[in-house]
């Protein structure tokens, strides 16, 4: 069965302590999708082409350029821009779309091309099947494996952003009361650790005024980090 190709990556995940398992997942995705882009591939004409339409976000440029293969991404972008220039002198030369007073302008081609290259990344669309799998092979463990049951139901939680992807898949992939009881668990176990991460942030604060100073740190060392992730879904370990 095609989903047992994605059991075991989502299975690792659960199994760190950590505090969001699809934050995980998101970034070795993200990693593996820089490394080969950055890679020999990038000289490959059928990858080139493709970077050349699509170009990046403004998250994954910056990872590219962290990557430290400079002249690599440097050929990538070199093309890429001949691209965007041949595109935009062509829509250039058409002009504005007519209007007046009283008629709706309707949206130029060079802004709905530059709206639609400012949407496009090539790393957002590498990854984006793969981790569509994993989310799904979530829903597909948890209907049918009753060890990643309890491991579920025993994580720290999700972020805020992947908490909400479960919650709203949730009806597609279960049905009945399989999706009730999913959702019941989903919500405590995000909650719950919501709160957990609250109070060690609210004990990270304490531990500055001079009446603690002597006190225990107990969990809150690294609750700043934690709390970032579960808002902001940046693994508390990439900080």
């Amino acid at each position: 069965m095609k989903e047992q190709l994605y059991t075991i990556p989502v299975n690792d995940e659960f199994d760190k302590d950590c505090e969001c398992p699809v934050c995980g997942m998101y970034h070795s995705l993200q990693e593996a999708a820089v490394d080969f882009t950055m890679g020999p591939s990038y000289m490959e004409d059928d990858i080139r082409m493709e970077t050349n339409k699509t170009g990046f976000c403004d998250k994954h440029v910056k990872l590219l350029y962290k990557n430290q293969n400079r002249l690599g991404l440097a050929l990538i972008l070199q093309t890429h821009t001949e691209q965007v220039i041949k595109n935009a002198e062509k829509l250039a030369r058409g002009g504005r779309a007519p209007g007046g007073l009283f008629k709706k302008r309707e949206t130029s081609g060079v802004k709905a091309y530059m709206d639609d290259l400012d949407a496009s990344c090539y790393i957002c669309n590498r990854m984006a099947n793969t981790f569509e799998r994993y989310l799904v092979t979530i829903f597909y463990l948890y209907g049918s494996d009753e060890t990643f049951r309890k491991k579920f139901a025993a994580c720290k939680g999700f972020c805020n952003r992947h908490y909400a992807m479960l919650y709203e898949m949730a009806p597609r992939q279960l049905s009945g009361r399989d999706c009730e009881e999913f959702t019941a668990v989903l919500n405590r176990v995000y909650i719950e650790n919501l709160k957990r991460v609250r109070d060690d942030l609210e004990w990270f604060v304490d531990k500055f005024d001079h009446m603690h100073v002597n006190d225990p740190w107990k969990n809150s060392k690294d609750a700043l980090q934690r709390t970032i992730q579960k808002l902001n879904s940046v693994p508390a370990d990439t900080l």
